[in-house]
């Protein structure tokens, strides 16, 4: 019996069809589609979760530190011209207004003395910005403060930096309550009557997001999340909007009158009294004299006189 050449010739020829090499590389991409946009999700969730908490720590974080600072705003011993100033300047065609102040918040940067780190009650702060020296379309923010008081309260001090991605900061001052007031960019210059403490503040914050990567992709919409505004209205007491001649100063008392001088001045009234009586009170008034002029106070003399 002969074998079958043609049949082990055919086995050894077999191969896929196309319509399976075709469902073979449908499949796999299929597969590789499905992990691609497990991945892009998934870096999506990343990014928005890092612009949530960009958004909720920077920004807010650096409202609270002026809004603090400025409800610990002090005037004792300082005329009306030394309250507040807000100068409404422009950088790189930005707004970057700068404020300046006094208060009794605690320092927050600590100087040594004698090997010893200390703290003031009472410091200058102010919140100025400058070009960002990296980018060319931001600004930096800075918090300057200088331990105690001096004569220059808008001078001087260390800064300490904020934010470097700043795109605007605007301070508007209000002297008025109500909607119809208007509201000034500038405030406590020497040749303006504007000074004193103001009714409000209503300071703008706008931040641009740092990006998590150089390259980062989010959706269409990033360039509109990463752009945030931080908006807050801070009312100043009534109590510290007062007049120059309300102002609290520090004077050193005057010392109060001995109890010899009182006892000289109800001598001399004494005296007074009997010299007018008669020829016999003149005796009680020579008495009365020596008691008079013993005394400290000057009107026991002068009644003497």
């Amino acid at each position: 019996m002969k074998p079958r050449l043609g049949c082990f010739h055919t086995s050894r020829r077999a191969g896929f069809s196309l319509a399976e090499v075709l469902l073979t590389v449908l499949i796999m991409s299929g597969i590789m589609l499905a992990i691609t946009q497990i991945l892009q999700a998934a870096r999506i969730s990343r990014d928005t979760i890092h612009i949530i908490k960009e958004t909720q720590l920077a920004g807010p974080a650096i409202m609270d530190m002026i809004e603090r600072d400025l409800r610990g705003l002090t005037t004792l011993n300082r005329t009306r011209q030394d309250h507040l100033r807000v100068q409404d300047r422009v950088m790189l065609g930005l707004d970057g207004d700068s404020l300046d102040f006094v208060t009794h918040t605690d320092s927050l940067i600590l100087r040594q003395d004698n090997g010893r780190y200390l703290r003031s009650d009472i410091n200058e702060v102010g919140y100025r910005l400058r070009p960002s020296p990296i980018y060319d379309d931001f600004l930096e923010l800075y918090r300057r403060e200088d331990m105690g008081v001096d004569d220059a309260p808008y001078a001087g001090g260390a800064f300490s930096f904020l934010h470097d991605r700043v795109k605007s900061l605007d301070i508007q001052v209000f002297d008025e309550d109500g909607p119809d007031a208007d509201p000034h960019d500038e405030w406590g210059r020497e040749s303006d009557e504007d000074i004193g403490l103001p009714a409000r503040l209503e300071i703008s914050l706008t931040l641009e997001l740092k990006q998590r990567v150089a390259r980062e992709q989010l959706a269409m919409n990033y360039a509109r999340k990463s752009m945030v505004t931080y908006r807050r209205v801070i009312r100043l007491p009534q109590a510290l909007r007062v007049d120059e001649e309300q102002t609290v100063v520090l004077s050193i008392p005057q010392a109060p009158a001995s109890e010899a001088g009182t006892g000289g001045a109800a001598g001399g009234e004494t005296a007074q009294q009997t010299i007018v009586g008669g020829a016999a009170g003149g005796g009680g008034g020579a008495r009365g004299g020596p008691q008079a002029k013993g005394g400290d106070g000057p009107g026991g003399g002068a009644r003497n006189d």
